[in-house]
This record gives structure tokens, C-alpha cells and sequence, in this order.
């Protein structure tokens, strides 16, 4: 899984976790990517969109409609 967000382009970020001591070591920080239907140019996808896009209404989230 590319962990990339579509609409922003968000990516993981590199960096140092440092002990109390001062010993570093390589960690990630990892976007919050979700996984969910959403329309783009009048299809629907389901693609990988962090959580920031989706509360600020960046996307048009397809809902299920129920028939009864």
C-alpha cells in the first residue's frame, strides 16, 4: 500500500525518537490514511484519504443507499 493521500498529497515523515539518555534511533510518522468510497470526476473509487481531508469535507464520500 502506497501511504499517500490522494487528495493532498500527504506522505510519512522521517525522523529521530530520542531516549532520555540522548540515544537516536530512525522512526516514521505514519498519516492517517482511511480507506472509503469517494466520488472523483463522476466515478466512484475507493481510494486511500487522510483523516484531515475527509473532516474538512475535501471529498464527496458516496453513502449506501438502503431499498426496502
Amino acid at each position: 500500500m502506497s501511504k499517500v493521500c490522494v487528495v493532498c498529497g500527504k506522505r510519512p515523515m522521517a525522523g529521530n525518537h530520542v531516549s532520555h539518555a540522548g540515544n537516536r534511533n530512525r522512526r516514521r510518522w505514519l498519516p492517517n490514511l482511511q480507506k472509503v468510497k469517494v466520488r472523483i470526476d463522476g466515478e466512484i473509487k475507493r481510494v486511500w484519504v487522510c483523516a484531515r481531508c475527509l473532516k474538512s469535507g475535501k471529498v464527496e464520500k458516496v453513502v449506501k443507499v438502503p431499498t426496502t
